[in-house]
């Protein structure tokens, strides 16, 4: 017997309209489900193209680099991507020119990264 992944979760504001927005643009997704816990908390799960991504709420704010992060690849230029999420609500956080990727992060400070589009060779 193994274990498999179910959903990458995401923790955000216990308000996260702005965030499914931002995945759902982001990625092509749609929300397919949400459910409220015994604790009277709203999760949602996000399907598309890849991995469940599950919006999971939590009390506290972000602090500190996250230990775990998504990477995405633009299905173009990646600049070009990286201006489309800018426009969506993502900070650019760091745009080092001897590194193929852009670290950003989504608009409840959860960092990410896009790379080019050459990265799935």
């Amino acid at each position: 017997m193994t274990s498999r992944i179910l959903a990458v979760a995401i923790d955000t504001p216990p308000d996260h309209a702005d965030l499914r927005a931002f995945w759902c643009a982001a990625l092509g997704y749609r929300e397919t489900r949400t459910w409220t816990d015994a604790k009277g908390l709203e999760y949602t799960e996000l399907t598309g193209d890849g991995p469940t991504l599950l919006l999971q709420p939590v009390p506290e704010p972000k602090v500190g680099k996250n230990r775990l992060h998504l990477d995405v690849v633009a299905d173009r230029d990646r600049d070009a991507e990286v201006a489309r999420l800018v426009g969506f609500g993502a900070t650019v956080i760091s745009k080092d020119p001897a590194l193929p990727w852009v670290v950003l992060s989504d608009p409840a400070g959860n960092e990410f990264c896009v790379l080019p589009p050459s990265s799935l060779s």
